[in-house]
């Protein structure tokens, strides 16, 4: 059985956000504008090399229409 790597739920998650960001036709530059930060932390943020806060998962999310869950196994 393959091991799961430590950071994959955070790349799960930043690809399900990209994903609902693209699939609404909106630019790094708009999301960013909408969560009230740079569009170069957008950037960051989806090319995995920008550790966020819950918080800002939230922003982003809230600005997409979506909700985030967290589940603990």
């Amino acid at each position: 059985m393959k091991e799961q790597s430590p950071l994959t739920p955070r790349y799960e998650v930043v690809e399900q956000l990209k994903s609902a960001r693209k699939a609404q036709n909106v630019t790094q530059e708009v999301l960013a504008e909408r969560v009230g930060t740079r569009k170069s932390n957008i950037s960051r943020f989806e090319s995995g090399r920008y550790n966020p806060s819950l918080d800002f998962l939230i922003k982003v999310a809230d600005s997409l229409g979506k909700q985030i869950q967290i589940r603990i196994r």
